[in-house]
């Protein structure tokens, strides 16, 4: 198949949904289809996360893509879009989030060329925007196909939306490094989160429940990987519980397998998640780890007492605050946790398995054959007759 993958940027530091397309366009193009990926990012631009040498970059230059469009930008990209698609005469387009999907959908209006929308976030996300929760009830006109990264985000989702939406895993790659441990620290010890600096990922909380402890634990480290418009704020809250030394912010890093070797324990407070692809990282890794309970995405992925622990409680920074403590305290605790068997998440999110399932969806969708969305036994919607 000839397909174009389109995302607004590659070329920004960090973000999941972008190491998604990274790794499913090489996939693919690795398996001999004709990929090229589309972005508003500049024409000098170069991809964040490695891409394979097959793919063609197909880069419009068009605003700024490390900001939010406004109206006429948003006209101007998608001008670009319909452009450079229809230049390109592909089988199928794969347009991730929907800042992307939406108007490649509307750009391809009559074309004839299918569009798949590929959503990386649930319904929480558009509860307190309602232009976009607007858009995203035309998006089943727009497109052949929808697709969600997990059961519970496809049923979280209203009827409407659930008719066209399949469900496709993300794929988890993981890599060992060399370097993890030579990177450590002495007889420090690495609490770890990975996430983009944003309310959503509610590092505000985490940084406030280990303010309640660090003074317990001087040899502990609270480490925040990633980049994001939150950045000032949470390093003035760092800086006004004089922890400078005790939690550290470097930036979004591309090396990421290291991190998860050198951390003892991980954490995400976010307060929803459509996949977590950071906590399935650091379970793989054989990284025990710490989220809320009521965090979609978050308790699909840790089994409370089995590969990590899920918090619950009123006061979400002091129950936050109580389970690091807990686990940080009890080293044997830890080792019983990273031990847990790894088997099932590895055959649910191995790449070539998520290859497999996108094969079938978009030769589907290009041969115009029915998808269905069937519930299997194990939760996990295959999506595909």
């Amino acid at each position: 198949m000839k397909i174009i993958f389109a995302i607004k940027a590659l070329a920004n530091p960090g973000g999941g949904a972008e190491k998604v397309l990274a790794q499913v366009a090489s996939g693919l193009a690795c398996r001999g289809h004709d990929v090229a990926i589309l972005t508003s990012d500049a024409r000098s631009s170069v991809p964040y996360y490695p891409i394979s040498d097959e793919i063609r970059l197909l880069r419009t230059g068009i605003g700024d893509a490390t900001e939010s469009s406004g109206f006429f930008e948003a006209l101007q990209r998608m001008w670009g879009y319909g452009k450079s698609i229809r230049a390109e005469k592909p089988d199928v387009v794969v347009a991730f989030m929907h800042s992307t999907f939406v108007p490649v959908g509307i750009a391809l209006l009559g074309s004839r060329i299918p569009v798949v929308a590929s959503e990386h976030i649930g319904p929480e996300h558009y509860a307190s925007r309602p232009v976009q929760s607007l858009l995203l009830q035309a998006v089943p006109l727009l497109t052949k196909r929808i697709t969600v990264v997990s059961a519970q985000i496809y049923h979280s989702f209203g009827l409407w939306l659930r008719k066209s939406m399949v469900v496709m895993p993300n794929p988890v790659a993981v890599e060992q490094s060399s370097t993890g441990e030579a990177r450590v620290r002495g007889d420090a010890r690495i609490l770890l989160s990975v996430g983009r600096l944003a309310a959503q990922k509610d590092q505000t909380i985490l940084i406030d429940a280990f303010a309640r402890i660090a003074s317990k634990h001087p040899r502990w480290i609270l480490r925040i990987v990633g980049e994001g418009n939150l950045r000032e704020a949470l390093e003035q809250r760092i800086h006004g519980y004089g922890l400078d030394r005790q939690i550290q912010m470097p930036g979004a890093v591309s090396a990421i397998d290291a991190e998860y070797e050198a951390a003892d324990l991980f954490v995400l407070p976010s307060r929803y998640e459509s996949f977590g692809l950071a906590t399935a990282e650091a379970l793989l890794h054989g990284v025990p780890a710490v989220g809320f309970a009521d965090c979609s995405g978050t308790n699909e992925l840790i089994v409370d007492n089995v590969n990590g622990r899920l918090v619950r409680g009123p006061n979400r920074v002091e129950a936050l605050s109580c389970v690091i403590d807990e686990m940080m305290s009890n080293e044997n605790e830890r080792k019983r946790l990273a031990n847990a068997p790894i088997g099932e998440l590895t055959e649910r999110f191995g790449l070539e398995g998520v290859l497999d399932r996108w094969e079938r969806l978009l030769a589907d969708v290009v041969g115009g054959r029915s998808v269905k969305a069937a519930a299997t036994g194990d939760g996990i919607l295959q999506g595909i007759d």
